[in-house]
This record gives C-alpha cells, sequence and structure tokens, in this order.
C-alpha cells in the first residue's frame, strides 16, 4: 500500500492520552484508523471514527469487530492499547478486584487478538502491537497486581508471535516508560485498603505523580508504535522512551541485587 493509504487500523482505548496520540500519529501516517472507547464519543476532526467498545465484554468486543469489517472491509493493524491501573499494596485487593483488573489488561488483550486473527489469517496479513509497560520487566511495589498483567502480556505476546508468523502476522511488544498522560483517569484504589499501608501507598502515589510528570509525551509512545507498524520485519518488542531503554538493559545486563538495591531506592523503600 502506498505511503497515503497504509492500511486499516483498531487503537483501543483512543478516548485519550496514549490511545488517541498514537490513532492521530497512525492517521497522519497514512491509515484509515478506527478508535475504541467505552463511552459514546463523535469521530474526531481530523477523521478518526469513534466506536463504543467495552474490552471486558465478548460481544463487545466483536461488535466492534464487526463494526470495522462493515465499514472498511478489513484490519490490518491492531493496537491493544485500552487498560486500567490499580496502586495499592497487592493483599488491599479482593480477588474480585484482580479479576476486574485482568479482565481489562490481559483477557481484553486476548479477546481483542482472537477477534482479529481470523480476519488476519484470511488476508494473509496483519500486525497486532500490544501496550505492555516497564512495569512488564521490573518488580512494581504497590503497582503488583497491575504490573502482573504486563508480565503477563509480555509471555502472552511473545509465545504468540511464533504461533502467527508462518500465517503473516506478528506481535509485536511496545514497553512505554512513565508517560504523561492523566494519572487519574485509570487508576483504581483498593477495594479493601488497610491502615498499615496507608503512609506508604500515599507515599507511593506521590512519587508516581512526580514522575509522571516528568515522564515522556505520549506522542514518544506513539512514535514507536508507528515504526512498529511499518517495519518491514518488525522486533519482537520496542522500548518507548530513554528511561525505558535503560530500565530494559539493567535489567537484562546487570546482577539481580544490583537492579534490587537500585528499584528500593527509586521508590523510597528501605534497604
Amino acid at each position: 500500500m502506498s505511503k497515503t493509504e497504509r492500511g486499516i487500523a483498531l487503537v483501543t482505548g483512543a478516548s485519550s492520552g496514549i490511545g488517541l496520540v498514537t490513532a492521530q500519529a497512525l492517521r497522519r501516517d497514512g491509515y484509515r484508523v478506527f478508535g475504541t472507547s467505552r463511552r459514546p464519543m463523535p469521530d474526531t476532526a481530523d477523521g478518526i471514527a469513534m466506536l463504543i467498545c467495552d474490552v471486558s465484554s465478548d460481544a463487545s468486543v466483536q461488535g466492534v469487530v464487526d463494526e470495522v469489517l462493515s465499514r472498511a472491509g478489513r484490519i490490518d493493524l491492531l493496537v491493544n492499547n485500552a487498560g486500567i491501573g490499580l496502586l495499592g499494596g497487592a493483599e488491599e485487593s479482593t480477588t474480585t478486584q484482580a479479576k476486574a483488573v485482568f479482565d481489562v489488561n490481559v483477557f481484553g488483550v486476548i479477546r481483542m487478538t482472537n477477534a482479529v486473527l481470523p480476519v488476519m489469517r484470511r488476508q494473509r496479513r496483519g500486525r497486532i502491537v500490544n501496550l505492555s509497560s516497564i512495569l512488564g520487566l521490573i518488580p512494581a511495589p504497590y503497582n503488583a497486581l497491575y504490573a502482573s498483567t504486563k508480565h503477563a502480556i509480555e509471555g502472552y505476546s511473545e509465545s504468540l508471535d511464533h504461533e502467527v508468523r508462518t500465517q503473516g502476522i506478528r506481535i509485536v511488544l511496545v514497553e512505554p516508560g512513565l508517560t504523561r498522560t492523566s494519572f487519574e483517569e485509570n487508576i483504581t484504589r483498593p477495594d479493601r485498603p488497610l491502615a498499615l499501608y496507608d503512609t506508604v501507598r500515599a507515599n507511593a502515589e506521590k512519587l508516581m505523580r512526580e514522575n509522571v510528570a516528568k515522564g515522556d509525551s505520549p506522542q514518544v509512545v506513539a512514535d514507536a508504535i508507528v515504526r512498529v507498524a511499518n517495519a518491514t520485519s518488525p522486533k519482537r518488542r520496542y522500548t518507548a522512551g530513554k528511561a525505558a531503554g535503560q530500565i530494559r538493559f539493567l535489567r537484562r545486563f546487570l546482577p539481580e541485587s544490583f537492579v534490587d538495591k537500585n528499584l528500593r531506592k527509586f521508590n523510597g523503600l528501605p534497604d
């Protein structure tokens, strides 16, 4: 396809933040873009068609895929961006709350992927970009459940890529660092808070706010996704931003004791 007609892209969680900026970047690059949000939204002025989709619902996911096919006839690129956060001590969340986070962050990705794979297989062509995180590479005190979902996405994506590569489909991970998006929008608080964690939880939230404010622009992540979308032979994973690249290097090549000590220092935890 020509640069002015790259293909059909579907971006979940495109109402704001990384998802919206990614949808806009793909549109500028020549893709016809469909974005999803949980609530009704008008199409954007720059030509992104917005559709309602709840990634925790099988019917909703299949419905949005069917709608894109009815309008465009194909899906060349899926960007699984929709997700929610959870900040607090791991034991402060009930298993019900933990399941809810996994239902969006992990099973939402699986639902969307399962819905588009038959389409891409018929086309003999397709690419799926899964938004992971540096928290899919390292421990994350007071973000244990969120980090667990991203670790799961890492294993799922890398394994699936081997399964579907011979079908003309690639699964690629993009791993952002801290990114300047709306902190409050997708962060959930524990559903059974314990007084034991009140101070450290407040400190963790303060640290996150400070670091998010100094983080990368969402455009950094969007640019990485556009590179992935257009790469002839994509790598299995891409970091987005300098800090993400540094953390990946530290985790991969330096002694575990060094990483552990520096992670505790970064999070303001005693040795």
